[in-house]
């Protein structure tokens, strides 16, 4: 489906704001992409008719299921970018996203699947030498910061400081966070719970 580059951050938007909630309100949105109510309701009108969202008129707005479909591929692809940016090409990660805003609407699969396996290659890379390292040394604290998605509400996007992989970091303790982690490799999404 083709959809323009104001389609696609409506749809990153809604599933951002529906986190957790069943519906969101027009002016969620509106607040989200800087914009007037109105713009968001015609917008709606648009994407209710491409089957991506489910709205009705002072109801809110949901993501249908092809929605929440496309909303990860989008965020997917400026992850991607996030990562390739920081890892390959040093950028800081304080500008990688307004980089990555542009580049997540790329639409070439190839290009999307041949970066993601380049991406996971490094990773395993890592995390073997992450593992041994891991092995070798004494038990100490917890790591600060953790690889979650989606963001939890109060969290800040960074590099790790023990390594250059990207983690949603806050100062609150470890045992206050009780929602599992998901984590994305290779198009394969594993949820693990805290204990």
């Amino acid at each position: 489906m083709n959809l323009t580059v104001a389609e696609e951050n409506y749809i990153k938007s809604i599933y951002k704001l529906q986190d957790g909630n069943d519906v969101v309100s027009t002016n969620a949105i509106a607040y989200e992409l800087d914009t007037k109510p109105a713009s968001v309701t015609d917008m709606a009108k648009k994407l209710k008719e491409k089957k991506l969202i489910d709205y009705e008129k002072y109801q809110g707005i949901s993501l249908t299921t092809e929605g929440r479909k496309l909303a990860l591929q989008i965020v997917r692809r400026h992850r991607l970018w996030e990562c390739f940016l920081v890892d390959k090409l040093e950028f800081s990660w304080d500008e990688v996203h307004e980089i990555a805003e542009e580049l997540e609407h790329v639409r070439s699969e190839k290009l999307i699947t041949r970066l993601s396996a380049f991406l996971a290659t490094l990773l395993q890379t890592h995390t073997a030498t992450r593992s041994r390292m891991r092995r070798a040394r004494s038990p100490g604290p917890s790591p600060s910061c953790l690889w979650i998605r989606p963001r939890p509400v109060g969290w800040k996007w960074r590099a790790c400081p023990t390594n250059r992989l990207p983690c949603w970091s806050s100062s609150m303790p470890r045992a206050s966070v009780s929602a599992p982690i998901s984590i994305l490799l290779k198009d394969t999404r594993s949820t693990i719970p805290w204990r």
